[in-house]
This record gives C-alpha cells, structure tokens and sequence, in this order.
C-alpha cells in the first residue's frame, strides 16, 4: 500500500506581506510608483532635463514608500478602512424625545 505525503501550506489565512506592508497597502504603494512613472514621462516628454527628473521623481518614491511603510505599521491590514469608518460615526447622539424612554408607548 502506498502511502500518501500532504504537505500543508501554513500561510494559507494570513494576509498578504511584502518588505513589511500589508494587505491593500501594497496595492497603494504599486499605484503610487506607477503615477511616478507617468509623471516622470511627462516631464521627460515636456522638455524636463532627465537629471531635473530624477531628482524630482526619487525623492517622491521615496517618501511615498515610506508614508505607506508607515500607516501598514500603525494601522494594520485592515485599520486604515476601519480609521475612516470611525470618522463617519457621530460623537454624539441626541434625543429630544422622552418617547424613547417609556416602555409601554408602542410608537
């Protein structure tokens, strides 16, 4: 009888990670390199010395990847979604109604 050998992949539930940054993260930092890219073309193409543009488009790259280096660390993989949520929420609820109050009132 032959005997069968499964191997588990371990990571399966885990979200996705790359150098540090998390889940939907990576999607941000992939779309911000990309509009640096764009940019830097239309410079380049607008008659920007390649020099001037280098100078320009690393530094952004740079500290765009460490912005969302940054918020991957402090919120997590879902806490930016969960930060924004939270500002929607009013501090305060007020009612000017005492018919909240009694439980017999069936309206």
């Amino acid at each position: 009888m032959e005997t069968k050998i499964y191997h588990l992949n371990k990571g399966l539930n885990r979200p996705l990670e790359f150098k540090g940054i998390k889940a939907q993260y990576i999607l941000y930092l992939g779309l911000g390199f990309v509009v640096l890219l764009i940019l830097f073309t239309l410079l380049h193409i607008g008659g920007v010395s390649s020099t001037t543009c280098v100078v320009i488009i690393l530094p952004a790259g740079g500290s765009l990847y460490l912005l969302i280096q940054r918020h991957s660390k402090k919120y997590g993989e879902h806490g930016w979604a969960k930060r924004m949520a939270s500002r929607r929420l009013p501090r305060v609820i007020k009612v000017y109604d005492r018919r909240a109050y009694y439980f017999g009132s069936g309206s």
